[in-house]
């Protein structure tokens, strides 16, 4: 039942382990519960926290363009800094996913269903903010899976892709910056570029001491700590 509301052959996968409370991804894919569908970006509040409880969400009047440029008006939900959403599925229809565009999200047990233009889109913040991605996944995405373009830091943490051409990259035209990006437990599948890439802008102080995390080899490969934090 929806609910309307107005408001290759072979398998490539990368596991990336640490030691932290966060299991790492078995692979396995969650079960909707119902449907949703907005006719616009449903708003999180500051503090608010919004439990999907594993309904899918997504728009009655956005449908995917791969990867024609749009904004924050054809995501699901709009997050404001301090909100939290959890338990949730992305469905199809929709462009850009979840927008965080003041940074200090916190994204729990998320799950995109087919990846647009973006899935999650962090902005905004400072260099001490922090919005982490805990447990979820996301498939089928033709570019990347986030997108930063903020300050501060992004932690990722036991998160699951499949068929993804990049976990995450930041921004290369959006002047300097400093931000950092940590990787760990989380379980790749057939990644069809890097983990971890920044776009190209040379006053962008995330290149010194940057080092990949790339599935190159078919079959599963261990990594014994997390992706180190890449930035300053």
């Amino acid at each position: 039942m929806v609910k309307s509301f107005a408001p290759f052959a072979t398998t490539v996968a990368l596991l990336v382990v640490a030691a932290t409370a966060t299991s790492v991804p078995d692979g396995s894919w969650p079960a909707s519960t119902g449907t949703v569908q907005y006719s616009e970006a449903y708003i999180i509040k500051a503090g608010e926290v919004f439990d999907g409880k594993m309904q899918t969400f997504e728009r009655s009047d956005v449908s995917c363009e791969g990867q024609t440029e749009s904004g924050a008006d054809t995501a699901v939900f709009k997050m404001e800094p301090g909100a939290t959403l959890k338990n949730a599925i992305i469905g199809k229809n929709q462009m850009e996913g979840v927008h965080c565009d003041k940074h200090d999200c916190v994204i729990e047990n998320v799950w995109w269903d087919d990846v647009c233009e973006d899935a999650l889109s962090i902005k905004g913040g400072t260099a001490s903010s922090v919005s982490k991605i805990i447990g979820g996944g996301a498939r089928y995405a033709d570019d990347k899976v986030i997108q930063h373009n903020g300050y501060g830091t992004v932690e990722i943490d036991g998160f699951y892709g499949e068929d993804i051409s990049k976990l995450y990259r930041s921004c290369g035209t959006c002047g300097d910056r400093p931000k950092k990006v940590s990787v760990s437990n989380s379980y790749i599948v057939n990644p069809g570029n890097a983990i971890v890439t920044q776009g190209v802008c040379e006053d962008l102080p995330m290149v010194s001491g940057q080092r990949q995390r790339r599935a190159e080899d078919a079959g599963q490969r261990a990594v014994s700590a997390a992706v180190p934090v890449l930035g300053e």
